[in-house]
């Protein structure tokens, strides 16, 4: 799988020099909390929405239970429509598949539609090895290619711009990709969107292949299924003469109608419009009406292994909607780069290790990167409890390192307090042990906590990263044994009742 971006440090990195971005820190709480807002206004208005989030993550649930039947099924009724099905393993399978075909017509460029799995591949990249120019036709997907910046956001990958940027990289960079940009273009949204439409539409007119995604894949009628607020996506799916829609193999939906329950939560939890104003609808080839060669790639890279993890497969119900974007406050302080994937935030925090596997100082350190505040599990439209498949992957991490050659000082740490906790009297000298260190932490680096309670300060030492960002309360002088026998005692020697 290709999902992490090359180079990207561990997340507490990248998050930390995240967080010194003042003005990125503004876009994001901003954008981040209209969002918000809108999707609460929508959401409101639907009385039964628990009960409409339990229907759609049934239907996800049933599909995934019995994947393999339904994928077959997907691939006999698009082929029965005239489409040409293909598999692929992994990315590589898949560029190589949609390059062929570019090639196989001698095209040197191809419009797309906004899709999360082509960038998980690195189909642009891919497609520029092979000397074709692949044009992003979504308002903020244009955004980031033209900056040469990477998206940070599943639905909106230009969330960390503000007009005023966007309008500086359209006079910088359109003329260079096409048509440019008014001399006069302001940072009025409706300008911006208009010198866009512009740029745009002379690629559309000319395209002969159109890439795409799926949000959904309908087995029972071999359709897929594409919903967008702009329209880029009807003209990629409907002017050239070739189509090709790479899909993730997670995509599949049963019947036509369980589609209901998820058109009615995708777009209220995403964009907060009660619903999508495009929703684009194909099955195969229709003659005279539309492209005339139709290829579906179905991809796995690495959905089986994710599949396979009987905790954090529910992560695969997700339909990309990015709500628990918009309410986590990790994310809201971050931005999206920070998780090095396409897929950032909470979803991508467990989407990426599952995909992946741990080995990878960058993968191991996402399940880390959220406080468990729980936000992302209540907005989810199809119930994906993101906190305990964090905690899960948590578990993993951890177990994946002991068996390293070399044990990590937390590991000799928790085994010496194991052989502690382990025997009464070890634990008695323990106890005394930290009443002595107590005192002497409090006199060295002692601080005292609201309602006076006596705490040490940073530690020294190794200890010192843990205790940079924490109280840590100091021992107490007495242990709880040593003032039980105590108490006992006298009141032995006193005769009263205990």
């Amino acid at each position: 799988m290709t999902g992490t971006f090359v180079g990207m440090p561990a997340f507490p990195v990248a998050a930390r020099e995240a967080l010194g971005d003042t003005q990125l820190r503004h876009n994001l709480a901003h954008a981040t909390g209209v969002i918000r807002a809108k999707r609460a206004a929508v959401v409101g208005e639907v009385d039964n929405w628990e009960d409409l989030r339990l229907a759609g993550a049934a239907v996800k649930e049933r599909a995934l239970t019995d994947l393999a039947t339904h994928l077959e099924e997907l691939e006999r009724m698009l082929v029965a429509h005239g489409a040409t099905v293909h598999w692929a393993r992994d990315a590589a399978e898949a560029n190589a598949i949609v390059v062929g075909i570019a090639q196989g017509h001698g095209v040197d460029e191809v419009v797309k539609v906004k899709s999360m799995v082509t960038q998980e591949i690195d189909l642009n990249g891919a497609l520029a090895a092979a000397g074709i120019a692949a044009w992003e036709t979504d308002l903020a997907e244009l955004i980031v290619q033209l900056g040469g910046d990477l998206p940070s956001h599943i639905l909106v990958p230009a969330i960390h711009r503000n007009r005023a940027e966007v309008r500086e990289i359209f006079l910088r960079e359109m003329g260079g990709a096409g048509r440019p940009a008014p001399a006069d273009l302001t940072d009025e949204p409706a300008m911006l969107a208009a010198a866009a439409r512009a740029h745009l539409r002379e690629k559309f007119l000319r395209a002969k292949v159109g890439v795409s995604g799926a949000n959904f894949a309908v087995s029972e009628t071999g359709t897929l299924v594409v919903v967008e607020s702009e329209g880029n996506g009807r003209m990629c799916l409907t002017l050239p003469e070739v189509l090709v829609s790479v899909v993730g193999i997670e995509k599949v939906v049963p019947t036509w109608a369980e589609l209901d329950p998820l058109l009615r939560l995708l777009p209220r939890s995403s964009t907060g419009e009660r619903m999508n104003p495009y929703t684009s609808t194909w099955s195969g080839v229709t003659p005279g009406d539309g492209p005339q060669e139709v290829h579906v790639v179905l991809l796995d890279n690495g959905r089986t292994r994710a599949l396979a993890d009987s905790v954090g497969r529910q992560a695969l119900r997700c339909i990309r909607c990015s709500a628990c974007l918009n309410v986590c406050p990790v994310y809201e302080r971050t931005g999206g780069h920070a998780y090095g994937s396409v897929y950032p935030g909470p979803i991508g925090a467990i989407l990426n290790p599952l995909m992946q596997g741990t080995g990878d100082k960058q993968v191991d350190s996402l399940p880390y990167a959220s406080s468990l505040c729980g936000a992302c599990f209540e907005v989810c439209p199809v119930r994906i409890d993101i906190p305990e498949v964090l905690v899960h992957l948590r578990s993993k991490v951890v177990d994946a390192h002991r068996s390293d050659t070399v044990p990590s000082a937390e590991a000799v740490a928790m085994k010496g307090v194991a052989w502690t906790f382990s025997d009464a009297r070890r634990l008695a000298r323990a106890e005394r042990a930290s009443g002595v260190a107590g005192r002497v932490m409090k006199r060295m680096f002692g601080v005292t906590l609201p309602g006076g309670r006596a705490a040490s300060g940073k530690l020294p030492g190794p200890d010192g990263g843990w205790t940079s960002a924490r109280d840590l309360p100091a021992p107490p002088a007495e242990s709880f044994r040593a003032w039980w026998q105590r108490v006992g005692r006298l009141g032995r020697q006193g005769g009263g009742e205990s």
